[in-house]
């Protein structure tokens, strides 16, 4: 065998193995990724929905007679700045995370208004079509608490995947950055209950 085929081999072998090693951890990162970005679609399809249940539950409350304007208003006004606070899966900053997340917040302390007021009212209450939209908001909360943990779990493996070494050499070359994780609102662990039990008499 020829001297010089001996290091041209080892180059070869080399080379192939960095190769194969870019290759895999590219492709890893690619599906890390656009999963990660697939569990935020779920995000805004959650909030997306409990936005429209709201709109049905608005159109039911404002049939009741004299039901408080102000607190009306201010869910109409919560759901549009909710629905208007939208955010492409590849630009997920923690700018407009918190932006996103205001809205939302904003649209939750609102609902939880009216149903308080709610109490008021006995017809509301009684209301088949608003037990149904209540019993349905409920459901959707916990699809919201569900979806957002999946999407912290899929960054979570995505980051881990781009930052642990000897991944994390390659990350910067392949331009793939940290991803952002949904994060409580302030306070949010002391939410009120908005869990009423509408069969209860009044006093």
């Amino acid at each position: 065998m020829k001297k010089w085929l001996v290091p041209v081999i080892v180059i070869a072998l080399v080379a192939y193995a960095i190769y194969s090693w870019g290759k895999g951890f590219n492709n890893e990162a690619v599906v890390l990724q656009e999963d990660a970005k697939t569990t935020w679609s779920n995000v805004e399809s959650s909030y997306q929905r409990r936005n429209d249940l709201i709109g049905n539950l608005v159109k039911t409350v404002q049939g009741a007679a004299d039901f408080e304007k102000e607190t009306l208003t201010d869910v109409i006004n919560a759901r549009a700045k909710a629905t208007s606070v939208n955010i492409n899966a590849g630009d997920l900053t923690p700018e407009k995370m918190a932006q996103f997340q205001q809205a939302q917040a904003g649209m939750s302390g609102a609902l939880s208004k009216l149903l308080v007021s709610v109490e008021r009212y006995p017809d509301l209450k009684a209301n088949a079509n608003f037990l149904e939209l209540q019993s349905q908001l409920e459901g959707t909360e916990n699809r919201i608490n569900v979806a957002r943990d999946r999407f912290n779990g899929g960054v979570n493996n995505y980051n881990k995947h781009i930052k642990v070494f000897p991944n994390s050499l390659l990350a910067g070359m392949f331009n793939f950055e940290e991803m952002n994780r949904f994060k409580a609102n302030a306070g949010s662990e002391n939410a009120p209950d908005v869990n009423f039990d509408f069969n209860k008499k009044k006093q």
